[in-house]
């Protein structure tokens, strides 16, 4: 096509756009389309709309890419096609409907192609010279864009539609093309901008757990046997985090997850009408799981666990995260009211966490699992410290407290020397002493925690009830990753 007609030929290409008709909704196919409709109107509203453009693609940071940012905006545009694509069933739609897919592609890759000076140019030839008599001025003063290239999926476009149907069945369509994280927020499905970027990679210990959620999520993406899956125990153990590093782990294979808020379960026929009918696959993730009696949330969430009218559908996946093996918090006095039933409402509230099909546990590790999980963390870190080092450090303030107290409960007891140094080199008793490791470690850095703790122990400060002994196994009070009897 010659350069003087270029722009006016993209511009009704534009305009007849069908399929992918939404991008003239993208901010910056909108603002191209205003451009080109001003080809025209006179110098000052040409420019206008130029300079507009321009200030647009360079907040964009695409001043130099504008094939880029306009390719962009189809590939993730939602439509019957790219629905279908998506679902890996695109060769289902008629012939004429392919055809307008086919004749969208190419009308995208031309103005994507449209150079500022071809646009320039058309636009002093259209015009009455008298009326642009400064243009040749002006034009050559006016900042140019460079289009660079398309976007992957539409390089090397040749009519054919594999390429680009690949990509929405990789990646999907719509806000789930261009995000993986989502959260529920006033009644909509809202993109999380900057998701956690954790992956699988990032974890040490808890293997077990982890293989069990993931062989779960691998069933579930391959449309075999899965179930909802409760990941449950102490605080810290990385359940919220497992969750996490799957979503981001199987996004290639179109898993999403959505978090809703616990007390915004009620939503929940909301949530899963909107995307029973999309071909990604969904976690519905519930962080931090627990319920006061008599709560409301409760029984929307028990009734999708069972099957109920609002139950999930087959693209969704219920993961929930709690610091409590049952859901519902309970009370001595709930077993002693006045129901007549009290034994069936204790079981009602109980049996709740069963109905996820899959209970995975994250308990506190043992100290041998904890100081693993400290040695591979301070290797993968480049942390300088000898092995002696990191367990003496590895230890919670609490638990270091702990250890001074029960020492100092030893001084008092009567049953022990009668001071710190005769109670802690006691032979048989201590370790760390008879061993030399303690020795060591005094003859090296000691942190300023450590002298805390101590220094709060001496002061007569006990947090743990009178215990004389201490170990990293066996029944007691639990601190840190010890048991003090």
């Amino acid at each position: 096509m010659m350069i003087m007609n270029k722009a006016k030929e993209i511009l009704f290409s534009l305009s007849s756009l069908s399929i992918f008709r939404g991008i003239l909704n993208r901010s910056v196919p909108k603002a191209y389309y205003k451009l080109l409709n001003s080809m025209d109107k006179k110098p000052e509203e040409f420019l206008n709309a130029y300079g507009e453009f321009f200030s647009l693609i360079s907040e964009r940071g695409c001043s130099n890419r504008l094939a880029y940012a306009f390719t962009e905006a189809a590939l993730f545009d939602e439509n019957c096609f790219t629905r279908a694509a998506a679902a890996g069933k695109y060769n289902t739609l008629p012939d004429n409907l392919l055809k307008a897919v086919k004749r969208d592609c190419q009308a995208i890759l031309n103005a994507a192609s449209l150079t500022s000076q071809e646009l320039i140019q058309c636009y002093c030839a259209s015009n009455d010279l008298a009326t642009v008599a400064d243009m040749g001025y002006v034009a050559e003063h006016l900042p140019k864009w460079e289009c660079g290239e398309c976007a992957e999926s539409f390089k090397m476009f040749d009519g054919s539609l594999e390429k680009v149907a690949k990509y929405y069945k990789e990646n999907g369509c719509g806000i789930f093309a261009r995000y993986k994280a989502f959260i529920w927020r006033d009644g909509d499905i809202q993109p999380v901008l900057h998701p956690d970027k954790i992956d699988m990679d990032s974890f040490t210990g808890y293997e077990r757990q982890r293989d069990i959620v993931v062989g779960n999520t691998k069933s579930f993406i391959e449309g075999k046997a899965c179930n909802n899956c409760l990941l449950y125990g102490d605080m810290g153990t990385g359940k919220s985090s497992t969750v996490k590093a799957i979503a981001n782990e199987f996004r290639k294979d179109g898993l999403r997850i959505v978090e809703i808020p616990k007390e915004r379960l009620i939503d929940f026929p909301i949530l899963v009408d909107k995307i029973a009918t999309l071909p990604m696959k969904f976690i519905i993730f519930i962080d931090d799981l627990s319920f006061q009696k008599q709560d409301q949330s409760y029984t929307t969430l028990k009734a999708v666990l069972e099957g109920g009218i609002a139950a999930r559908p087959d693209n969704a996946l219920i993961y929930a995260t709690s610091n409590r093996r049952h859901l519902v918090k309970e009370s001595f006095a709930d077993r002693t009211d006045d129901d007549i039933n009290t034994r069936d409402n204790m079981q009602e509230t109980l049996s709740l966490s069963d109905r996820f099909g899959l209970s995975v546990c994250y308990s506190a590790p043992s100290k041998k699992e904890f100081l693993d999980i400290v040695f591979a963390l301070a290797k993968e870190n480049g942390v300088n410290l000898t092995e002696e080092e990191l367990e003496a450090g590895g230890e919670s303030y609490e638990c270091q407290l702990a250890v001074g107290a029960a020492v100092i409960n030893r001084v008092k007891s009567g049953s022990y020397p009668n001071s710190i140094s005769g109670v802690i080199y006691q032979k048989g008793q201590f370790g760390p002493a008879s061993s030399g490791k303690l020795a060591r470690k005094l003859s090296g850095r000691i942190s300023s925690s450590c002298y805390s703790a101590a220094q709060e122990a001496m002061s007569g400060v006990d947090n743990t009830g009178g215990c004389t002994s201490f170990n990293d196994h066996g029944s007691g009070i639990s601190i840190g990753n010890m048991k003090f009897r």
